[in-house]
């Protein structure tokens, strides 16, 4: 490739790379208030440009809804990795689920992202390997300190943070922290406490559950 060549080429990847983080922010903003059904041309119209390099970004739905909900992976990652950083571990994991459900009330198409489209598969691939080891580390951390119930698994968190997202109504929006209340009080290390019945839930069951639980 030709010096001239090159430097045309790379204004041109700049803008095309500007275009997809615009676009997925103005999807974002969308889905979040009208759902995964809203159309190109709107988040075209919010994010000021043509519907056809919408369409050129992401010629499919299915790939627009796998972009978004990577992104949304990676900035759950974050609050996770700051959690893990806090040095009181139950502050650290209290902090992670309270955030880690806000996102979700807050972003109607996060909620939808998450038993829409994507398989479970891509769910394992850029959800659960990324995030497993890091709320592995906050569930440990706070068993180790004695805060936290020796028989609670990763994945009764993951349960857990698909039933708080969807407690919200229209007269109450924020009835989800109540009920995450009465689960950290759930979560705490007592003495003589009876153990939990059945064993958590694996992995490859959690899309599953989510699936049930939005009637898909």
């Amino acid at each position: 490739m030709s010096p001239e060549a090159s430097e045309v080429d790379r204004p041109l990847r700049r803008d095309a790379a500007r275009n997809r983080e615009l676009i997925l922010e103005t999807a974002a903003e969308v889905f979040a208030e009208q759902g995964l059904d809203a159309g190109y041309d709107e988040i075209a119209r919010r994010a000021g440009i043509g519907v056809g390099t919408v369409y050129r970004r992401f010629p499919k739905r299915a790939e627009l809804v796998l972009a978004l909900f990577e992104s949304r992976i990676e900035e759950i990652i974050v609050i996770a990795t700051e959690a893990a950083t806090r040095p009181d571990a139950w502050d650290g994991l209290t902090w992670f689920l309270e955030k880690t459900v806000e996102l979700q009330v807050a972003d109607r198409g996060l909620k939808e992202v998450m038993v829409r489209t994507i398989s479970d598969d891509e769910h394992r691939a850029f959800g659960r390997d990324r995030l497993r080891p890091i709320i592995e580390n906050l569930v440990a951390r706070a068993q180790a300190d004695g805060m936290l119930r020796e028989d609670v698994a990763p994945t009764d968190l993951g349960v857990q943070l698909a039933l708080l997202s969807s407690i919200t109504t229209p007269a109450q929006p924020e009835l989800w922290r109540r009920y995450l209340a009465l689960f950290l009080e759930g979560l705490r290390a007592r003495p003589d406490q009876a153990p939990l019945p059945l064993a958590a839930p694996a992995d490859e069951a959690i899309h599953e559950f989510m699936l049930n639980l939005h009637g898909r």
